[in-house]
């Protein structure tokens, strides 16, 4: 057995649960493991995206876990970073042109 931990976090509410699994256990059972979809009702442990320490996983299903390594849980972005920044340098520039009309 290994111990690992799995966390899964909203803006107002996270949680990191500690497991013990068999060694051989991959990233996407240990998620399921953690029952963090009974405590997040959203939260769709076999489709979700997962990582290790902050790092994407693309195949959670064939990444199997060693001793210490925490599985995150990530949820889809509320906004798209690329879209966010063009808006904002948008404004920057109208902001600009406005007070150089002035």
């Amino acid at each position: 057995m290994i111990n690992v931990e799995v966390a899964y976090a909203l803006a107002h509410k996270q949680k990191i649960v500690q497991l013990q699994v068999p060694q051989g256990t991959h990233a996407r059972e240990a998620a399921v493991r953690s029952g963090l979809d009974k405590e997040f009702a959203d939260l769709d442990l076999a489709q979700s995206p997962l990582g290790i320490f902050g790092k994407s996983i693309a195949r959670p299903e064939e990444h199997i876990l060693t001793a210490g390594e925490r599985v995150e849980i990530y949820r889809p972005l509320l906004a798209d970073p690329k879209e966010v920044r063009r808006q904002r340098a948008e404004r920057a520039a109208q902001a600009k042109a406005a007070e150089s009309a002035q």
